[in-house]
């Protein structure tokens, strides 16, 4: 039997949505293995002079559990 865990991640970029989505999932690769997708849960963007300066977004990442870890 597969267990998967859910990790929710806050991330940003000065670049793209993407970027952030990038970021959220290079961070979570930090402290976990086996991931096998993400779920933007919210977007966001920062304005300074009209101008859009930062992107973020809300994951989920979900990854594969090794059995006897969960």
């Amino acid at each position: 039997m597969t267990f998967v865990k859910v990790l929710e991640v806050i991330a940003s970029s000065e670049k793209s949505f993407d970027d952030a989505v990038q970021n959220a999932v290079n961070e979570a690769a930090k402290s976990v293995e086996g991931i096998s997708s993400v779920y933007v849960k919210e977007m966001n963007a920062n304005v300074t002079n009209n101008k859009v300066v930062s992107y973020g977004v809300n994951a989920k990442i979900s990854y594969d559990v090794k059995k006897g870890t969960a």
